[in-house]
């Protein structure tokens, strides 16, 4: 029976604001006086490793290619290509610098445990959702609140902070979330809040919380909409927390889960294998000093409150306005408060999706280019600590690298074009004797050996890693199929690689030009791409593959065979994206046992959990086809509760023209049809969140299920 005392309350607790003021791009640094302890000579000689290692193997790079160009003399050209080689052959050196750190790291056996200690309070769990499909996320939760029930009852408060800017989406997530709602602070609370002003995307959607209800929770845990923790992970990290008063952020390795599909299982394979070396090599030189990746961290609250207000940028987008790629910052911003940001990689049980295809790959690039390179802004900005720069130098590098390489090719075969028709001048100086021009290939054959060894390193460690710990080399499948894997892995990534440049470069250059990504929302679904939309994405990936490859076979066989790796992939780029998403296209690679991933063998409790949640059949199901409108007003407890959510209406009405129309309409229609008839997608939006207009609805409401007081009978009073 419908009560509507009871179903129509507020899903949220009482409001303990938090001041959270803005901060200047140029600020002093607040460092705090630390005790000296053992992790700092860790870090400080892990510094050193990676400083040594890459300037050491940058300098011999760039004295051998200037040997190999010429023994006489550069000049033109050649001086590009040097120029470009020493920052492509650095940035592979410095990833390969910390790779081998990570191994090291990985294989030292005197490492210790992070110190813990009990925890006073309760620790927010926030997950901010943004037009995003209910049904997983409910399930996610449902598994995460049943672990803290049974091994932490009383500890954590999760709050669904949704920034839905669709109608139907919206109501998708009240008909998902409205029966896991409640307020129990004994066992588990689960709240719910739909921002209607989605100011500064998702950093603006934690700072609302942190300053409305933030002083009541000394941590928080911050989700992402894919994001699915272990009660003993989320315990571990208010316990690490609680043990040094001076992190203000701790961040794990969130693992892959959930592949379905080639490209999504060539991510997944490649983080478990490879992932943890990257890590631990960037743990161990990163120190207290480390960076933020948005989601599966615990922030100190009050700490995030006086430090994380990001400022907003000079001029317009997309490198003005407000700051996209605020994780970044909010660890830069930390750190330069004088907080420490750790990351621990030690902890199990934190997991993430991934993109399930090459074109939602490129889509997600496109947001993360334009906040990346925003950043160009703090490099050199006044308090921030010099491995914040790195991280933000290596951020921005992450994409104008694609522009560097790519340069370096068509230099490359600007070179060798210049050799076909350009006749060289022997007696170009006053002299007896003929210059001779020279080009070493038996150092150009080393050299390209070597450059191969540093990209391909990772990979050799991650299979030395894995082939070491004999349980952990099971859980890949054994030896054989864990070296095929690898093998696979490393072709199909070597295919894609090319692709991911040229695609990468067209979206560096788009924001140079002054195009603004927008915010759209991560694919969850299969990522299944039809040949139409493979065929537009990669058009121009496959004519520059085509003319690449041509260019190269009419100018020598040896240079065509030398640019197949690259122009191998782009020309194929159409039908390798067609196959990098769909569950039943590339993923029959899963049926052979390759690029398999230890949680699908063994998954752990909590993933189990979520499978039983995501496929139980007593869940609430509705028709996602029918109008908005039409499922909210079906059912009067919804409704109710949909009103109870709402604040007072701003006297603003004469500005809102979406708000007048459809007050109109809702006058002058008889039935709910008869309004969806006419009804906008703004103008839906306007009656959804103007409690005006949803008491005008209650006419629509089926029989004997609209409750009503006496002063509310004048709607439009």
């Amino acid at each position: 029976m419908f009560n509507k005392e009871v179903d129509a309350k507020r899903a949220l607790p009482t409001i303990s604001p938090l001041d959270m003021p803005r901060h200047a791009v140029n600020e002093a640094s607040h460092a705090r006086k630390a005790k000296f302890s053992s992790h700092d000579i860790v870090t400080f000689l892990a510094r050193l490793f990676v400083l040594i290692c890459t300037i050491g193997l940058s300098w011999y790079g760039a004295t051998e290619m200037y040997s190999v160009l010429s023994t006489n003399a550069i000049a033109g050209l050649q001086w590009l290509f040097l120029v470009l080689f020493c920052i492509n052959f650095t940035w592979i050196s410095f990833a390969f610098s910390q790779a081998t750190l990570g191994l090291l790291y990985q294989l030292w056996p005197f490492s210790g445990r992070r110190k813990e200690q009990n925890v006073e309070g309760v620790t927010a769990i926030l997950l901010p959702v943004y037009n995003e499909d209910p049904s997983r996320i409910r399930a996610n939760i449902q598994a995460m609140h049943e672990d803290i029930v049974k091994q932490a009852s009383g500890k954590f408060a999760f709050f669904i902070l949704s920034d839905t800017n669709k109608a139907d989406a919206w109501v998708a997530e009240e008909q998902a979330f409205h029966s896991l709602l409640n307020d129990d602070s004994a066992v588990c609370p689960i709240f719910y809040r739909r921002r209607y002003d989605n100011a500064e995307r998702k950093a603006g959607n934690i700072a609302e919380w942190v300053t409305h209800f933030g002083n009541d929770y000394e941590c928080m845990i911050v989700l992402d909409a894919d994001s699915l923790m272990g009660a003993e992970c989320l315990i571990s990290l208010t316990r690490r927390m609680s043990a040094d008063a001076s992190l203000g952020l701790i961040q794990t390795l969130p693992t892959i889960i959930r592949a379905d599909t080639l490209y999504s299982r060539i991510q997944q394979f490649a983080n478990h294998c490879f992932g943890p070396i990257y890590a631990s090599g960037l743990a161990a030189w990163h120190g207290g000093s480390s960076n933020f990746w948005g989601h599966n961290a615990i922030i100190r609250t009050k700490a995030f409150a006086d430090a994380c207000g990001l400022p907003v940028l000079a001029g317009k987008a997309p490198f003005g306005g407000h700051v996209m790629s605020h994780d970044f910052m909010e660890a830069a911003l930390l750190r330069r408060a004088g907080w420490g940001v750790r990351f621990d990689t030690d902890l199990t049980a934190s997991y993430e999706e991934a993109p399930p295809s090459l074109v939602d790959v490129i889509v997600r690039d496109r947001r993360w280019c334009q906040g990346n390179l925003q950043h160009k802004t703090f490099v050199f900005a006044k308090g921030f600590h010099f491995a914040t720069r790195l991280h933000l130098l290596s951020g921005i590098m992450s994409y104008l690298s694609a522009v560097f390489w790519l340069m370096l090719i068509v230099v490359g075969f600007a070179l060798a074009i210049q050799a076909y028709f350009v006749r060289p001048e022997y007696f170009a100086n006053p002299s007896l004797f003929p210059t001779w021009p020279v080009f070493d290939f038996e150092k150009a054959r080393s050299l390209f050996i070597l450059s191969m060894a540093l990209v391909l390193a990772p990979k050799v460690y991650g299979w030395l890693a894995a082939m070491l710990n004999i349980r952990r080399c099971l859980q890949f499948g054994g030896p054989i199929l864990l070296t095929l894997s690898i093998l696979v892995e490393t072709l199909l990534s070597a295919l894609y690689a090319p692709i991911l440049m040229l695609a990468q470069f067209q979206v560096v250059y788009g924001v140079f030009k002054g195009k603004d990504s927008g915010w759209k929302p991560q694919s969850r679904d299969d990522g299944a791409t039809s040949w139409g939309v493979a065929a537009r994405a990669h058009f121009s990936h496959t004519a520059f593959g085509v003319a690449l490859a041509g260019g190269a076979l009419f100018l020598s066989p040896q240079l065509f065979y030398w640019s197949l790796p690259i122009s191998f992939g782009l020309v194929l780029s159409i039908p390798l994206s067609w196959l990098s998403g769909g569950r039943k296209r590339g993923n029959v690679i899963r049926y052979v046992g390759l690029l398999r991933a230890p949680e699908e063998k063994r998954p752990h409790p909590i993933v189990v959990l979520q499978y039983r949640y995501s496929t139980d059949l007593a869940q609430p199901r509705f028709d996602t086809a029918l109008p908005s409108l039409t499922r909210l007003m079906s059912d009067a407890s919804l409704f109710y509760w949909h009103l109870a959510q709402m604040p007072a209406d701003e006297s603003n009405k004469e500005f809102c023209r979406a708000w007048i129309c459809a007050e109109w309409q809702i006058m002058n229609s008889g039935s709910i049809n008869s309004l969806l008839a006419h009804l906008s997608e703004k103008e839906c939006i306007a009656i959804l969140q103007h409690r005006t207009l949803m008491r005008a609805m209650q006419k629509y409401l089926p029989e004997n299920k609209c409750v009503i007081k006496e002063s509310e009978k004048r709607v439009f009073a």
